[in-house]
């Protein structure tokens, strides 16, 4: 009850404050202000329901584990600016332990590795992006799971996504208003990037959905973790190798 209250006062009144408060208050770039806000108020609810519940010392760990290879390998990858594995391993978390779990290794990996790559006010942006393909993943999670080609397609969109949703800020800090021009300029020149990026999300989704999905399985079923997103044993076959016998 205190979590739908919370969003209904964050979507109803907080939200509509703000817009209409940075409109008044800050003459120059008072639509990146307001994105701003908007995108850290709508991670609020998230987290607040994460921390309200009781979630174990076990559960917690895993999800630190993940957290951590998520940013390692966004420091692994640094010098290649479009190629990380974020994306493959929040969408891999949403697709074993739910929507909740992937929103939550998608924003900490952002807000935690920028520790190291800069933290700035684009920092909340990459939060929300990642944090709301976890999520959306966790909600797809049955046909995901069963479908290679559906998560390939996934890994494509995950990345068109987020560099529309990065382009975005780009063009609220880079002048007083929005305009759409300057949103498509920013687009066009980020493509290659934007490429580079759905492909990497469809070669490690291809690459880490087998291993750490069996791992995750085998963590769930031996210690009982997240057992409020059941998941098929049988999912896993998707993405296993071939096991020919001759």
């Amino acid at each position: 009850m205190r979590y739908r209250r919370l969003t209904l006062v964050l979507f109803f009144l907080l939200i509509p404050a703000v817009a209409v408060g940075g409109a008044l208050l800050f003459r120059e770039k008072h639509y990146a202000w307001i994105s701003l806000c908007v995108t850290v108020l709508t991670c609020l609810p998230i987290f607040y329901d994460f921390e309200r519940r009781e979630t174990g010392a076990a559960e917690l760990m895993v999800l630190s584990v993940l957290t951590s290879l998520s940013v390692a390998g966004r420091f692994l990858f640094a010098w290649l600016p479009g190629f990380k594995p974020v994306t493959a391993i929040t969408v891999i978390t949403a697709l074993w332990l739910g929507a909740e779990p992937g929103f939550i290794v998608g924003s900490m990996t952002a807000l935690l590795s920028n520790f190291y790559f800069g933290q700035g006010p684009w920092t909340p942006f990459q939060m929300f992006a990642w944090g709301l393909l976890g999520g959306l993943a966790g909600l797809l999670a049955k046909p995901l799971r069963r479908h290679k080609l559906l998560l390939c397609l996934y890994g494509i969109f995950a990345g068109v996504f987020f560099s529309m949703v990065m382009d975005l800020f780009s063009t609220f800090w880079m002048g007083e208003t929005f305009t759409l021009k300057r949103y498509l300029a920013l687009a066009g020149s980020a493509l290659p990037l934007t490429i580079e990026y759905a492909v990497s999300n469809v070669i490690f989704l291809l690459a880490l959905t087998g291993p750490i999905g069996d791992k995750l399985d085998r963590i769930r079923g031996k210690y009982g973790l997240f057992r409020e997103h059941e998941t098929d044993p049988d999912d896993i076959r998707a993405f296993a190798p071939d096991e020919s016998t001759e």
